[in-house]
């Protein structure tokens, strides 16, 4: 079930974010660090709707903070301090899993965020396969740009690394070091949205 599955992946990435606050919080400027919601699954036989999903009701305005694709410029992501923080989160499950996962769609209001997915390489990750595709991965490898919260917990620039592994292939080749060998990316099928089945509140 769909339902079930939202529970998971929301659960799992609670515990991602529990780590990184564990990190981020005894860092001197660092400051309140943002918290995934805990998810509640509910059973209700006797419902068309057997499954359903309680949470705590978030009030204010809600704001999506990860990057959907290059197209989307959201100024309260780059530049709000929850923005920021949600895009340190991100590099640092990156860092963290060595590339392998990703928590995709942050978004909620302030500092606590719900309804989150997970991305990973198609093979999954310590058993465990997220709802978004792998694209978002090498997408955001492509558009992150660090913060100085990024430096706070002193996590490496997505950028350099790309640049030393060219570097380090032993060729002959006479071209300048900056010149525009990147690959293309071939988009993917795009994700299926998954808020088909609302959840009740």
């Amino acid at each position: 079930s769909v339902v079930i599955q939202e529970c998971y992946v929301q659960n799992t990435a609670r515990e991602y974010a529990k780590l990184y606050a564990a990190e981020a919080e005894p860092l001197e400027g660092f400051g309140e660090v943002p918290e995934i919601i805990q998810i509640f699954l509910i059973h209700r036989p006797a419902n068309n709707i057997p499954y359903a999903t309680v949470e705590e009701e978030l009030v204010g305005e809600f704001v999506k903070y990860s990057v959907k694709d290059g197209k989307e410029v959201n100024f309260l992501r780059r530049d709000s301090e929850a923005g920021q923080k949600c895009c340190t989160f991100q590099h640092w499950v990156y860092e963290k899993t060595n590339g392998n996962l990703l928590v995709t769609d942050l978004q909620g209001v302030g500092m606590k965020l719900t309804d989150v997915g997970i991305a990973t390489l198609a093979k999954g990750y310590k058993g465990f396969k997220g709802n978004c595709s792998f694209s978002f991965i090498e997408q955001f490898r492509a558009l992150h740009q660090c913060n100085e919260y990024c430096e706070m917990l002193g996590l490496k620039s997505l950028r350099t690394t790309h640049q030393k592994q060219r570097k380090a292939t032993p060729t002959k080749s006479k071209n300048p070091p900056n010149s525009s060998t990147v690959k293309k990316i071939v988009p993917k099928k795009a994700r299926e949205p998954r808020d088909f089945i609302s959840s009740e509140h």
